[in-house]
């Protein structure tokens, strides 16, 4: 079987972080988020790197990572746009921002040919994740049979405001029962003093386990996935055409396919601490914490 290819969402504009987090460093020599990803996803035996981004960033992004990454994994990159010819929908919609992550994956259709996995720029995920992940997607996938990373939600908060998470249902098996996208996790503050988790929707708040298990947009794939998303995606547009806001989110994808019987997603579980920067505030944390990971051994002091 082939080496398993890394996509990398990368194309967002980061209206919460304030500038273009995707390129900003945080390690000890210039390091982005995203060079540890690739790492980790090179020591794992992934063969080839897509950043999915918009156009505009593309010369940037190559003066980034071209030159470091040369003779080390193959780098590619594929363009989210505005366009919806390219997915058979003959109509222009005019929106400020382009139609979500599921959407983006989508932009890489005829790039990918072996199992791939796709993660955030922005997320740091740990080694163990690359290698379970690896594993899976050299010993285990196929196209009724596919897979996510599976972390605690408590392992995954910021302190200065929501988060957006897929939150899982999971069986005894460890298979994804569903998944719903959440927009608006955060922390309060109960009566006795005792902070909590908890989500909104419709203005009202529901409790959520520090342990429940949530999709941190880390996903393993076979092309089949861009054949199911294009088919929802034309749906999705004519049901939302009118909605700028609306976005084409993963998880509704796999969400799909498991309640179709179309395929079933295995939730791998790891107890890794993600960690990752949606607020400029949570930038000294990263900061520290991959310095932390150095002093431990788990990084070289320079990756590249």
């Amino acid at each position: 079987m082939s080496k398993p290819t890394l996509l990398i969402l990368a194309a967002g504009m980061a209206s919460r972080y304030g500038s273009l987090k995707q390129i900003d460093t945080f390690g000890p020599h210039g390091e982005t988020i995203i060079d540890y990803s690739i790492y980790d996803a090179i020591n794992a035996g992934f063969g080839k790197v897509i950043f999915i981004i918009r156009e505009e960033f593309v010369d940037k992004m190559r003066e980034v990572f071209d030159e470091k990454l040369k003779g080390k994994i193959e780098v590619d990159y594929a363009f989210q746009s505005f366009d919806l010819t390219r997915f058979g929908i003959d109509r222009v919609i005019e929106r400020s921002k382009p139609w979500g992550t599921a959407h983006a994956v989508m932009s890489a259709k005829g790039l990918v040919n072996e199992p791939f996995c796709v993660i955030n720029a922005d997320d740091f995920y740990g080694t163990d994740s690359f290698n379970k992940m690896a594993k899976f997607l050299t010993t285990e996938v196929s196209d009724e049979k596919m897979a996510l990373m599976g972390f605690q939600v408590g392992n995954t908060m910021s302190d200065y405001g929501y988060v957006s998470r897929g939150v899982c249902d999971v069986d005894e098996q460890g298979h994804l029962k569903s998944v719903t996208e959440r927009t608006n996790i955060y922390y309060v503050t109960d009566e006795d003093g005792n902070k909590k988790i908890v989500y909104e929707e419709n203005d009202v708040q529901h409790d959520l386990a520090p342990e429940t298990r949530v999709s941190m947009n880390f996903w393993g794939f076979t092309p089949k996935i861009f054949e199911v998303a294009e088919s929802m995606f034309k749906g999705f547009v004519e049901e939302n055409a009118d909605n700028p806001k609306s976005e084409f989110f993963i998880p509704s994808v796999p969400d799909y396919m498991v309640k179709h019987g179309m395929a079933d997603f295995q939730v791998i579980p790891t107890s890794s601490k993600w960690f990752g920067v949606t607020y400029k505030e949570d930038k000294p944390i990263v900061q520290e914490s991959i310095s932390k990971l150095i002093a431990d051994g788990a990084y070289p002091d320079k990756l590249f």
